[in-house]
């Protein structure tokens, strides 16, 4: 071998070393990206969950149980919304409808019937007067049936007052009570956990409770000097 093919082979050697070393160092730059591309990932996400459990928190702390019964007590629904159940708000007003409707179809024909009845009742004493006004789906009735009608439609229209009123105590009753139901935490770390355990005693499976029973953390007051 001649002085030049040694040169070549060295050349080559040079070059061929060099390449591995170049790749070598780039495939440790990419990990390293990837790396520190999934660390910052985790990072973002670890935030996310935190604040959002954080915000959580805070809305779950300034919940007051009271401003949900005041509010579906003037307005309903206002308390469901008011505990973010707006979901419920048709709800209450479609049962609330029933009773509203159930009183004016009652309060109608109550009017009729009582017209009715008192312009019979007239007739009978010599004045016809009144008679012509009737709804013509009574002219046909008696003086008894229109008694017997009248009594029935306003004892109806009572009803549906009773029932109208408590359609809205049950949608008052139910504001405060899951506005109470927010203060409750029902985040995966509770207190309270059921793991299952063997007994090597007698060789049977069984199940573990354990209650923690601890106070929340007082964050310390920082006196300002």
């Amino acid at each position: 071998m001649n002085v030049l093919q040694k040169v070549v082979v060295i050349l080559v050697i040079v070059l061929t070393g060099g390449s591995a070393v170049s790749f070598a160092q780039t495939d440790t730059t990419v990990a390293g990206g990837a790396s520190l591309r999934t660390a910052g990932e985790k990072r973002i996400a670890d935030t996310v969950i935190l604040t959002k459990k954080q915000k959580d928190s805070a809305l779950r702390a300034n919940h007051i149980p009271r401003k949900a019964t005041r509010r579906s007590a003037i307005i309903p629904g206002w308390g469901q919304a008011y505990n973010r159940e707006y979901w419920k708000i048709p709800i209450v007003y479609g049962v609330l409808a029933i009773p509203t409707v159930a009183y004016i179809y009652n309060q109608n024909y109550y009017k009729k019937t009582r017209f009715a009845f008192e312009a019979r009742l007239k007739e009978q004493n010599g004045d016809s007067s009144d008679v012509p006004l009737i709804d013509p789906d009574l002219k046909g009735l008696g003086l008894g049936s229109l008694q017997n009608y009248r009594n029935s439609f306003r004892r109806d229209r009572d009803y549906s007052i009773l029932w109208f009123l408590l359609a809205w105590g049950l949608q008052v009753v139910d504001a405060t009570v899951f506005a109470h139901l927010r203060q409750f935490n029902i985040s995966s770390d509770l207190s309270m956990q059921v793991h299952p355990q063997f007994n090597p005693a007698n060789k049977m499976p069984s199940l573990s409770l354990s209650l923690n029973l601890r106070e929340p953390a007082r964050k310390a007051k920082v006196m300002a000097r």
